[in-house]
Formats: C-alpha cells, sequence, structure tokens
C-alpha cells in the first residue's frame, strides 16, 4: 500500500491525533511520575507528547516509538534538543520491553486492544508503574448518528462501562479518567485544514487529491458532532 500520499498530507504536522499538554500533565501528575523516571510514549506520531513529557519531566529518560518510520524520525528531530535522555526510534509499542514507571500512549491503544495491549505492558512496567491511555468512547447510549458516522471503521467503540472492562479484564484498576474533547481535537485538525489549504495551492496527483478529500471529509465529520465526539482519558495500573 502507497501511503506516501497520507504522509504527504500529514508531513510537518505537530500532531497526529487530539491531545494538549494540559492532558499530559495530568496524567503525569495524578500517575505520581517524577525524577529520574522511565517512561515511554508508545505511538508517539511526530512527537508532540514526547516533547512535553520530556518539558515536564526534566530528568526523565524518555523512549518514544512510533511502528512509521516517518513518525518516529519527525519525533528524534524534535526532541534531539533535550540530549540523549530522550530517545525516538521505529518499533512496535506490542513489543515494549521497558521497564518503565508510566507508558504514555495517546490514541493508539486501540490498534492493539486495550485488554491486549495493558496484558502485554505489564511485565514492562516497574513495580508501582501506571499506564495512561486515550481510547475512543461513546458518551452515551443514544448518539447522533453523526457520531456513529465518524465511528464507523471503529465498530469496538464502546462506553465507560466497556472500557473499564477492558481494563480489568487485563488486571488493572483505573485511578481515574478525563475526556477528549472540543479543543484537543480543535488542536489536531486545524494544523490539517491549514495543510490542505497549502497543498491545494500546488499541483496535486490524483492520489495526493483523494488524500486530501479524505482528510477533508474526516474534519467535516469531527465538526458535525464535535461537542459528543470524544476520547476518554484513563490513568491506570496493575490491580
Amino acid at each position: 500500500m502507497d501511503l506516501s500520499p497520507f504522509f504527504t498530507l500529514h508531513k510537518d504536522l505537530p500532531r497526529e491525533g487530539p491531545g494538549t499538554p494540559e492532558d499530559v500533565a495530568w496524567a503525569v501528575n495524578l500517575a505520581g511520575t517524577h525524577g529520574r523516571a522511565r517512561v515511554c510514549d508508545a505511538g508517539c506520531g511526530p512527537g508532540a507528547d514526547t516533547e512535553v513529557l520530556a518539558e515536564l519531566l526534566p530528568e526523565a529518560w524518555i523512549d518514544a516509538l512510533d511502528l512509521h518510520p516517518y513518525f518516529a524520525e519527525a519525533a528524534a528531530a524534535r526532541v534531539a534538543r533535550f540530549g540523549p535522555r530522550v530517545k525516538a526510534w521505529a518499533g512496535s509499542m506490542a513489543e515494549l520491553t521497558g521497564p518503565y514507571d508510566l507508558i504514555w500512549c495517546a490514541g493508539a491503544l486501540y490498534f492493539l486492544g486495550v485488554t491486549e495491549g495493558l496484558t502485554a505492558w505489564r511485565p514492562a512496567l516497574t513495580r508501582g508503574g501506571k499506564v495512561a491511555f486515550s481510547e475512543p468512547i461513546l458518551l452515551g447510549p443514544n448518539e447522533p448518528q453523526a457520531v456513529r458516522d465518524y465511528w464507523e471503521e471503529y465498530p469496538q467503540i464502546t462506553e465507560l462501562a466497556g472500557i473499564e472492562a477492558r481494563v480489568a479484564a487485563a488486571g488493572y484498576r483505573i485511578l481515574d479518567t478525563r475526556e477528549i474533547i472540543g479543543a484537543p481535537w480543535e488542536a489536531y485538525y486545524a494544523p490539517m485544514e491549514a495543510r490542505i489549504a497549502e497543498l491545494r495551492s500546488e499541483g496535486l496527483s490524483d492520489a495526493v487529491e483523494a488524500a486530501l478529500v479524505e482528510g477533508e471529509a474526516e474534519i467535516a465529520g469531527w465538526r458535525a458532532a464535535a461537542d459528543r465526539i470524544a476520547y476518554l482519558l484513563v490513568v491506570a495500573e496493575p490491580a
């Protein structure tokens, strides 16, 4: 599969999913991560949250990895200013070894499955280690059709009780949760809109044009129900 049109659209975007530095800070504080902690940003994308983690935890050793070398290289360049204590490379988040005091995973755990991912990561946690992850969530049982349409390609999406059950099935307990809704999504989609407008001023191949149309459709789908489309940010620890 040729991913070059996708990467043409996503080139230099600051994020690869919704979120804000405040979300990261909330999770780090709740997890009690501090000092010379060992942290992993699993599925780091271009390193937006890796950078925030490095700023919040100036003594921590941070590993960041993403399956796509393009994003891993972007993350590595972004965090180079922090020196050797922050490293980014291409790798699978299914194969973490650790040991880590905190595993952060923004909007990517669903690629493994919540239960499956948390189970796989348990041996990679230190004693007292925590996992912070964000997962798509339905805010109620009778969501408008626009919400159902937006999540059409993720039929596993569930309400809070479903996420809680998946976490419990992995042998974890939830410390607290936080909704990722509204502004964190704007932080993702606004730069993408600007990138689409920039590319439209250039000569485009049919494949790139198709990628832009797909991106526009995704943004429009979110705007149609922006007050109901959400991730749930979860901080959990082995029970």
